[in-house]
């Protein structure tokens, strides 16, 4: 059996403080480790914060290995692989939501959020720019995929995931409270579980969603992290609205039993998609430019 144990990082931010919360994430890989963890995922913008508004722009750092927030997480991954989430300028001063995996002291990969809100409580588009690229990389524990919160609310781009090879989808999400579920549960938290429940059936492979805690600016995030199964089974739920530490181990030999009898991979048509796209694109544009 091919386990890996994840530690699941529910944790408070403090906002804008970064070096607050890189001495808390320092903890909460010591703990993890101690107890085992292969893997720890922290939730979005998990070193600065939600609500970040004006103080986006002080609390931007660069991916580079050498800088004084990375460094120490950078060493930290040589105990544990790592998923953190900050905010991000690149080398023409642009801004973005980017969630990064750490091991053994490199940066193996980034992600920068795609799609942005922009409606009801949210505003991301105003301080942010959306990243523009999906990609599946490989880690010591075999090929995962990154994304962060909205990117999954859209079915593209764990769709490009499963293809790109992913066999763990890692999500990360600041997602707060709003509307009435069933009783005892948000209709939020709900609508994240069942969406998370799905891509591990449709897609045959490990979701991984962690989800912060705590309050800003008056919003309410839920916790409630958890990692499905490729069969689509509940593997472990954290506590809602309270920061938590939670392990649980993984058989990543589940993905090859459950395509056996659920030969998805095999069956996709990705030629069949693209050539339909084409032609949904090239329609749109012809409309465009009738009069």
């Amino acid at each position: 059996m091919k386990t890996l144990k994840v530690g699941l990082a529910q944790i408070y931010p403090r906002l804008g403080d970064l070096q607050a919360n890189l001495e808390k994430h320092l903890e909460f890989i010591e703990e993890a480790a101690a107890r085992g963890a292969d893997l720890i995922v922290f939730p979005e913008l998990s070193l600065t914060g939600y609500v970040l508004q004006d103080l986006t722009y002080e609390v931007a750092i660069r991916a580079e290995p050498d800088h004084p927030i990375l460094r120490p997480l950078l060493d930290a991954s040589r105990r544990a692989d790592l998923v953190i989430g900050f905010v991000e300028i690149d080398e023409r001063g642009r801004y973005y939501t980017t969630g990064a995996y750490l091991s053994g002291g490199q940066l193996i990969h980034c992600h920068r959020k795609v799609y942005l809100p922009t409606y009801g409580m949210f505003d991301e588009g105003r301080d942010m720019a959306p990243g523009d690229r999906v990609r599946a990389f490989r880690t010591r524990f075999g090929r995962f995929g990154l994304l962060i919160c909205e990117d999954f609310w859209h079915v593209s781009p764990p769709y490009l995931l499963w293809l790109d090879g992913a066999e763990v989808l890692i999500f990360t999400s600041a997602s707060p409270g709003r509307g009435l579920g069933i009783p005892g549960k948000l209709g939020s938290a709900r609508w994240v579980e069942l969406v998370n429940q799905a891509y591990a059936s449709l897609f045959t492979v490990f979701v991984i969603h962690v989800n912060r805690a705590g309050f800003e600016d008056g919003q309410n995030f839920w916790g409630g992290s958890t990692i499905f199964n490729p069969n689509g089974d509940l593997v472990v739920q954290g506590p809602y609205f309270d920061e938590a530490l939670i392990l649980a181990s993984i058989d990543l030999d589940q993905i090859r039993r459950t395509r056996i009898r659920l030969p998805l991979v095999r069956d996709e048509r990705p030629d069949l998609v693209f050539r339909e796209l084409q032609r949904i694109l090239g329609s749109s544009a012809s409309e465009a430019r009738d009069p």
